[in-house]
C-alpha cells in the first residue's frame, strides 16, 4: 500500500504493474518495513518504496560508486539499498538527525551484512557536512531530508562531487502537486527543481519514480 500512496499521481492500474515488475525487496527489507511502521507510526511515509529501493541499488552498481552520501538515513532502508550496490572498498557516509530512528539503521546494517560499510554521522547535515572533506571525490549522493534545505545540501554536496558523479533527490514531485501548486511544499520543491535545472553545472532528469526522483550528473 505504501508504494500505491507514493504512486498517487499515477493511474492505480499503472501503479500496480509498475510495482510488479520491479525486481521486490527481499525478507530483511520488508521486515525492516514493517517494523518502521511500527515503531514510527505516521513518520513511516518518510521510508522510500520498494521500488525505489531497487533502484538505488542498481545506479550504485552501475556508476561503481565507491564514496557514497547519503543526506537522511531514517530507519536505514535507502541505506541497506545503496550499500548492497557498492564496488569492491566502496563506503557509503550518512548524515541524519535521530539517534532514535537511526538505532533502527543499525540494526538492520547489521541484519543485513553491510554495518561494515557504513558510517553515520549524527547531527545537522548542514553543519556536520562542513566537517566531511571539501574534496571532489563523491560519487552518488542521495538527498532525503528536511526539503526547505535541499538547496543547501545540494550545494553542500556539489562541492564534493566528483565530475560525472551523481545526486538524486527524493520526493521532487510532492505527490503531484509541483504541477499545479506555488505554496506550501509544492512551492519548496519547485523552488528546488528550478534551481537544479537552471545549473549549468549539472545535467537532469525528473523521474516519475515513487514521489518524484530527480536524477543529476555533473558535468
Amino acid at each position: 500500500m505504501a508504494s500505491m500512496k507514493a504512486f498517487s499521481f499515477l493511474n492505480a492500474d499503472v501503479a500496480e504493474y509498475i510495482v510488479g515488475h520491479t525486481t521486490p525487496p527481499d525478507d530483511i527489507l520488508k521486515e525492516l518495513a514493517e517494523e518502521t511502521l511500527t515503531a514510527t507510526g505516521d513518520s513511516a511515509g518518510m521510508q522510500i518504496s520498494p521500488e525505489q529501493g531497487t533502484f538505488l541499488t542498481m545506479i550504485t552498481q552501475i556508476t561503481g560508486a565507491r564514496n557514497v552520501v547519503e543526506i537522511g538515513t531514517f530507519t536505514g532502508y535507502s541505506s541497506i539499498c545503496m550499500a548492497r550496490g557498492l564496488a569492491h572498498d566502496g563506503r557509503l557516509t550518512c548524515f541524519d538527525v535521530s539517534d532514535e530512528w537511526t538505532a533502527i539503521a543499525r540494526k538492520y546494517w547489521e541484519k543485513a551484512g553491510v554495518s561494515h560499510l557504513i558510517e553515520l554521522r549524527l547531527g545537522p547535515a548542514a553543519e556536520t557536512l562542513r566537517q566531511f572533506p571539501v574534496r571532489p571525490e563523491v560519487d552518488l549522493a542521495f538527498i532525503d531530508a528536511d526539503k526547505a534545505s535541499y538547496p543547501a545540501y545540494y550545494e553542500a554536496i556539489m562541492s564534493r562531487l566528483a565530475p560525472g558523479g551523481v545526486i538524486l533527490a527524493d520526493n521532487t514531485l510532492r505527490h503531484g502537486t509541483v504541477a499545479d501548486y506555488t505554496d506550501g511544499d509544492a512551492a519548496t520543491m519547485r523552488e528546488f527543481n528550478d534551481l537544479v535545472i537552471g545549473d549549468l553545472r549539472v545535467t537532469s532528469t525528473l523521474l516519475p519514480i515513487a514521489d518524484g526522483l530527480t536524477f543529476i550528473r555533473k558535468r
